[in-house]
């Protein structure tokens, strides 16, 4: 008479697949079906893991199940043992056991209770700390406001960067930049000159002292982009500083006249002739 792990093996070499492949068709370890076939059915589980894979496997292989677990219970392993119960003493426990009667005189108890006959207990009332806020305040409606005050706070913020990035290397017009050193633009009277753009460039134009030093700034470091002008008071010699001398022409009386220099450097210009 052949084994359980004879059959097992048989059935499956007729079927044509191996051990890997009836692993993966029946979800079951490799290992355990490699013991099943040799007998060997200590797989280090349970018996009722043991029993559901031969039975699982039986089925695959078209075996009668109920026979195989006929045949491995005969072995003397198909038995589960009940669990003992715990002899541990945990304390002691007076129980009464009341009959129907005594419960109906008795009424029922807090576990028996209907939720209709059981009141609600009141929840006991713990007072809220650590807040300062005045009494019908929400914090949930604070909090939602603090929290659109300072989002509002940082596009504001975004907004003012993002226009003086845009708007801080535009120069400005020429009677507010001539201004920059005096107290206002030139008068209709004052003699002055027209420094021209023609690419951009940075520049500054100062009075000239007597020993030749250079005196108070008549234009701060304005940047003049390609066809800007800008109208400079001509009343006393002046100091005129270029970052790109071959990008800056002057103009005076409708003509026009190069800096004469490159790169970074400056051009004079005396006291002018009175009209």
């Amino acid at each position: 008479m052949q084994t359980i792990g004879e059959r097992l093996e048989e059935a499956r070499k007729k079927k044509g697949i191996s051990i890997r492949e009836a692993a993966e068709a029946t979800k079951i370890r490799g290992d355990y079906l490699q013991k099943f076939e040799t007998n060997h059915f200590d797989i280090g589980l349970t018996e009722i893991y043991t029993r559901g894979f031969l039975r699982t496997y039986s089925n695959f292989l078209k075996l009668p199940a109920d026979r195989i677990l006929n045949d491995y219970a005969a072995l003397g392993r198909g038995e589960i043992r009940p669990r003992q119960p715990s002899r541990e003493v945990y304390g002691r426990m007076d129980i009464t056991v009341a009959t129907a009667t005594e419960k109906s005189e008795r009424g029922p108890t807090t576990e028996e209770a209907t939720p209709e006959t059981v009141q609600a207990r009141p929840q006991p009332h713990y007072p809220r700390t650590g807040s300062s806020l005045p009494k019908g305040l929400d914090p949930a409606v604070v909090f939602k406001y603090v929290k659109w005050g300072v989002i509002a706070v940082v596009v504001i913020v975004v907004l003012l960067v993002v226009k003086s990035m845009i708007t801080g290397g535009t120069a400005p017009s020429a009677s507010r930049a001539s201004g920059a050193g005096s107290s206002g633009g030139p008068s209709s009277g004052e003699q002055t000159i027209t420094l021209v753009a023609l690419d951009t460039v940075v520049v500054r134009v100062c009075y000239k002292n007597a020993d030749g030093s250079e005196g108070a700034d008549v234009i701060r470091n304005t940047t003049l982009r390609q066809g800007q002008t800008l109208a400079v008071p001509w009343t006393a010699p002046i100091y005129i500083h270029a970052s790109a001398g071959e990008n800056l022409a002057v103009e005076f009386k409708g003509r026009r006249f190069p800096t004469g220099f490159n790169g970074v450097g400056r051009a004079q210009m005396e006291q002018p002739q009175a009209r």
